[in-house]
C-alpha cells in the first residue's frame, strides 16, 4: 500500500476574505496562470517537455501545484521568456544544474548566463533588439522635445525681461 496523499493547505477563513492563500498552499492551474502570466495550455505545454513539472492530479486530472512547482515553472519561464532559451536550452540547464538550481532562479536567487548557440532563442533576442531601437528611437525625440521646451521657456524668459 503507497503512502497517503498530500492535501492542499486548507485557507483560513480571514485567507478567503481577502482572496489570499497561505505561502505553502497548493495552487490550481488558473492561479499559476495567472501568477506566471502565461495561458494555461502552455503550462500543460511545459509539462509535456520538461518531466520535472509533476504537479498533483486529483480525481478528474485537476492540477494542483506545490509551491516547489511553482518556483520551477518561474524558473522556466525566467529561462525561455527572460533569457532567450529555447526548450533544448532549458532543459539542458535543467539536466545540468538540476531542479533546485532552476527554482532559485524562479525565486531569483541566482542568475543564468545568457544562451549560446542552439540554446538561444533567436526570435526571442531579435524581438528584444527590436524593442531595444525602439526605445531608443522614442529616447532620441524626447530628448529632442525637451530641448525644444528648454529654448521655449529660455525665449519666453526673455520677452518677459525686454518687456519689463
Amino acid at each position: 500500500m503507497g503512502l497517503p496523499l498530500e492535501s492542499p493547505t486548507l485557507e483560513s477563513p480571514a485567507d478567503e476574505e481577502r482572496g489570499e492563500k497561505s505561502p505553502g498552499a497548493f495552487r490550481t492551474i488558473t492561479e499559476v496562470s495567472e501568477e506566471l502570466g502565461v495561458p494555461q495550455h502552455v503550462l500543460r505545454f511545459w509539462e509535456s517537455r520538461f518531466s520535472q513539472i509533476k504537479p498533483m492530479k486529483r480525481a478528474g486530472g485537476r492540477r494542483y501545484y506545490r509551491p516547489d512547482d511553482v518556483d520551477l515553472l518561474k524558473g522556466v519561464r525566467r529561462l525561455l521568456h527572460g533569457q532567450g532559451y529555447t526548450i533544448r536550452g532549458a532543459q539542458r540547464v535543467l539536466k545540468e544544474n538540476g531542479v533546485r538550481f532552476v527554482q532559485a532562479l524562479g525565486r531569483g536567487e541566482v542568475e543564468v548566463g545568457a544562451p549560446t548557440g542552439a540554446d538561444r532563442d533567436e526570435e526571442s533576442v531579435e524581438a528584444a533588439a527590436a524593442d531595444r531601437r525602439a526605445l531608443e528611437g522614442a529616447l532620441a525625440e524626447l530628448r529632442a522635445c525637451r530641448a525644444l521646451l528648454a529654448g521655449l521657456d529660455e525665449a519666453d524668459h526673455e520677452a518677459n525681461n525686454e518687456a519689463a
